[in-house]
């Protein structure tokens, strides 16, 4: 049942209630709020009716609403005000002059029922906690020197996934037309691997997964089941009178997904202390959830309990990490696949850094200049999360065109439609790698370039930026030096984009593989 009728029922129940909340705000005075508010208000409702399609895309929906109302609008969502920013002026001024009042997070169902009730960094409300969870993760999870000490894990499962691909080549009988693989479940797998290796030890997918391909496929259902709830509308977020009501049984779900969840890490938990244990006096830790266990066992952080912060934090870690990367990797590939003279260029550079005797390294991406241009626009063009997730405002703030944005009001920042503003790209819907390597060569991901933030910006910028960035280069740069790349048809690859939290590719990733290095190359120890 769509999710507005679903809406209008429940509303119809409780009208009672709602009906004396509606008059009372219509008529008490003015808020403050003088940002231009988006036509199309329902009574009640707000603007919630204007997104209830579930084949809507959000970011191209306020988009378009950006073009008609300027670069920042307000909208309300049921009981709550919410600004969208549409800019990098205006988002340089949230991110410097007002980037604490906008650092908090709003509590919503899903972030209170699947985040382990805000223990989540992702999630968590701005506060002594998030600061804490947040220096931990950046300073003795995910700096530098630590994603160094575990870049061989990184190495390992990128070759061993490049290896599995090759042996498909053989055992299909080494055709010259290339082995047909679907790559976005294959990305998928890896980047699984990739993050629950690197935080808690163990894979999942492949011929070396240390576990059944039954629990291997839990595993990967409860992540994904995970990340779709995230983006899911429960009714009593918009309003939260009706808190007791479970339309569509989103609650319901919630809860079982993040009890399956905790039973998973629960057992990583438990089998971490028990090695732990048996580890002999200087070993160091081998994972993220070993470094937690050291730092922070039988603590009590702002009222949550040592596993309650180890098991939450990891698996933010694991779900946010691999999905992101998954996604992000799907279209770089994609669009190389629509432009193959940037896959011969990308290529050439590989064969001049690297050659053709050696795997590429993470090392070597500095010198791959090309590569770094073609990542950089993939982001530009399909960030992973086009809408940065919800924030919402401590304090009222004044900004410099004289809006005044009230405590309580949520932000929508519509990155997708920021890193397409023609007044500062050039061709702004066009893949060109090119403009980073010229007019753009001194922009980067990092949030410090308002213009280009597909990790957000600001003090809750994404803390596995590096992580993200050091994966995603080694992945696809070891599949252009490993393989040929190749379409399934003269047709150009389907670029459709799907609804929801993450930016995912809607169709198959298809493509053809051919070895194009010396099979000793694939065979190695």
């Amino acid at each position: 049942m769509p999710i507005l009728i679903e809406l209008l029922i429940t509303l119809i129940s409780t009208v009672a209630l709602l009906v004396p909340i509606y008059l009372f705000r219509r008529h008490k005075s003015k808020d403050g709020c003088n940002v231009p508010k988006a036509e199309g208000c329902w009574p009640i409702l707000g603007h919630i009716p204007l997104f209830s399609s579930k084949d809507l895309l959000i970011h191209k929906k306020l988009g378009s609403m950006a073009d008609k109302y300027g670069p920042i609008f307000a909208l309300r969502l049921g009981s709550h005000r919410a600004i969208v920013v549409s800019s990098w002026e205006v988002a340089k001024e949230i991110f410097t002059v007002h980037d604490k009042a906008f650092s908090d997070r709003p509590v919503i169902t899903a972030t209170k029922l699947l985040g382990y009730d805000g223990a989540m960094l992702g999630f968590a409300p701005y506060g002594e906690y998030w600061r804490e969870i947040r220096k931990i993760g950046t300073i003795d999870l995910l700096s530098k020197h630590r994603l160094d000490s575990l870049k061989d894990i990184r190495a390992l499962e990128v070759e061993m996934a490049i290896k599995d691909l090759f042996k498909s080549w053989i055992e299909k009988g080494r055709p010259r037309s290339g082995v047909l693989v679907e790559m976005k479940s294959w990305l998928g797998d890896l980047m699984l691997n990739i993050l629950s290796k690197l935080v808690g030890g163990k894979r999942y997918s492949g011929s070396n997964a240390d576990c059944d391909e039954m629990e291997a496929e839990r595993c990967k259902t409860l992540m994904r089941t995970f990340f779709e709830l995230l983006g899911v509308l429960v009714v009593s977020d918009a309003f939260p009178a009706l808190g007791w009501l479970d339309i569509g049984g989103y609650k319901r779900l919630m809860k079982e997904t993040a009890k399956e969840l905790d039973i998973l890490a629960q057992g990583w938990l438990e089998d971490h202390r028990r090695k732990r244990l048996s580890r002999p006096a200087g070993d160091r830790e081998q994972n993220f959830m070993d470094l937690m266990l050291k730092d922070i066992e039988g603590a009590n952080l702002s009222g949550f309990d040592a596993d309650t912060v180890i098991k939450a934090t990891c698996l933010n870690m694991i779900v946010a990490g691999s999905d992101t990367l998954m996604v992000a990797s799907t279209w770089v590939l994609s669009l190389l696949v629509n432009n193959r003279g940037v896959l011969k260029k990308a290529q050439q550079e590989l064969e001049v850094h690297v050659g053709k005797s050696r795997p590429v390294e993470e090392s070597d991406v500095k010198n791959l200049t090309y590569l770094q241009a073609i990542v950089k626009e993939t982001m530009r063009l399909y960030p992973p999360g086009p809408v940065n997730a919800l924030r919402t405002t401590m304090e009222e703030c004044t900004f410099s065109g004289g809006f005044r944005v009230p405590a309580g009001t949520r932000l929508m920042l519509n990155i997708w439609k920021m890193q397409r503003d023609g007044r500062v790209w050039s061709n702004p819907d066009k893949f060109e790698p090119e403009r980073f390597l010229t007019t753009h060569q001194n922009v980067d991901v990092r949030g410090r370039n308002l213009e280009l933030i597909p990790f957000g910006a600001g003090r809750r910028s994404c803390a596995g930026m590096s992580l993200a960035l050091h994966t995603v280069h080694l992945t696809v740069a070891s599949l252009l030096q490993s393989f040929d790349i190749g379409a399934v048809s003269d047709e150009a690859m389907d670029m459709t984009e799907s609804p929801g939290l993450s930016n995912m590719k809607a169709t198959l990733l298809e493509v053809t593989l051919i070895p194009r290095l010396d099979p000793k190359f694939y065979e190695r120890d």
